[in-house]
């Protein structure tokens, strides 16, 4: 459940498979089209689901793709606006108002992953009014996985594809290489509004290795471009 870092510092590793998975790639807006492997702020929040506390972060190391990368297409009925704070403040108002979905429905099409498997690497790090040592969270995090436990039920960048987790296993990373480009790094939330710090990507031998640090992108206003998928 843990491994060590060349500097001495453990990690938390976990393995998380499902049936499709869908890591969206922020330049498509309309249609939706897959990175082919898992993005850190997809296994961030996969992590939170299992286990979450306000006294830290997980901070992504690495993730290594098990399977091969297979695509499918699909066609998905959604809709065209989403709820605003002054409609659903209005809604709770006024119970008789309703949001017509067969007004805004609208297909897109989606490319997608199918039968994936990820082993995740993680470090705890700790927020300042923390007064535990990580190693206590690291073991929280292990007994929920040998339990099954989890606070929500995890998901492969889209809610609809569900994952399953487990100790990790002696599979070996696919023997794959390539150039993703950016990719979401982790948002911060500190300042004034809400930043975006992007990385250059890159799959070597199944291996896609998180920098620290991520870099927010030239002209970039920090406004939401994609989610946690």
């Amino acid at each position: 459940m843990t491994t060590t870092t060349r500097k001495g510092e453990p990690a938390l590793a976990v393995e998380v498979e499902g049936p499709y998975a869908c890591f969206t790639r922020p330049e498509f807006k309309t249609e939706r089209l897959s990175y082919p492997v898992m993005t850190p702020s997809a296994a961030r929040g996969l992590l939170e689901s299992i286990f979450w506390k306000p006294e830290f972060a997980y901070r992504i190391e690495r993730i290594e793709v098990l399977k091969p990368i297979r695509w499918f297409s699909v066609r998905r009925n959604e809709v065209d606006q989403i709820a605003t704070g002054e409609w659903v403040r209005s809604a709770m108002a006024d119970p008789a108002e309703r949001f017509d979905v067969e007004e805004h429905r609208d297909q897109r099409n989606m490319k997608a992953l199918r039968d994936v498997a990820y082993r995740i690497f993680a470090h705890i790090r700790l927020h300042e009014h923390a007064d535990a040592h990580p190693a206590k969270y690291r073991d929280q995090f292990r007994r929920r996985v040998e339990r099954g436990a989890c606070f929500s039920q995890p998901f492969l960048g889209t809610r609809e594809f569900s994952a399953s987790f487990f100790k990790p296993t002696g599979r070996t990373p696919i023997p794959h290489t390539e150039d993703l480009g950016a990719m979401l790094h982790s948002i911060d939330y500190t300042g004034a509004r809400e930043s975006y710090q992007w990385f250059h990507a890159r799959v070597e031998d199944g291996v896609l290795s998180v920098p620290e640090h991520g870099a927010q992108l030239p002209g970039s206003p920090g406004g939401r471009t994609g989610g946690r998928g």
